[in-house]
C-alpha cells in the first residue's frame, strides 16, 4: 500500500530519490544528457538542507511475492528449454524443474 511504498522510497539512496523527481514522465524524451544532469544538480541544490525528501505522488510500484518463476528459451528445433523455479519450504530455497517443451 501507500505506507509501504513511502517507507521503501525513503530507504533508497538520496540520489535515487532525487532522480525519481526529475525523471518525469518516465520514458519521456529529454533533449540531452546535459539537461538531465542540470535538472538533477538544480534539485539536489534546492534540497541540500532537506533531510527527508518527500515521495513524489506519481512514484510507486508493486511488491511481488512469487511462488514460482518459469524461464523459456526457444530453440530452432522446437525442443525449447523450459525451467521452472519453485519456492521451497525454507525462506530462500528454490527447486528447479525442467519442463517438457
Amino acid at each position: 500500500g501507500e505506507q509501504e511504498s513511502t517507507e521503501y522510497y525513503h530507504k533508497r539512496p538520496r540520489d535515487s530519490q532525487i532522480a525519481a523527481h526529475i525523471s518525469t514522465p518516465q520514458s519521456g524524451v529529454v533533449a540531452s544528457r546535459d539537461e538531465l544532469e542540470q535538472r538533477f544538480a538544480a534539485l539536489n541544490n534546492r534540497l541540500q538542507n532537506t533531510s527527508l525528501i518527500p515521495k513524489p505522488t506519481f512514484w510507486g510500484g508493486y511488491c511481488l511475492k512469487p511462488d514460482y518463476f518459469e524461464f523459456w528459451q526457444g530453440r530452432p528445433n522446437r525442443l525449447h528449454d523450459r525451467l521452472r523455479y519453485v519456492k521451497g519450504e525454507h525462506k530462500h530455497s528454490w527447486h528447479i524443474e525442467r519442463l517438457m517443451p
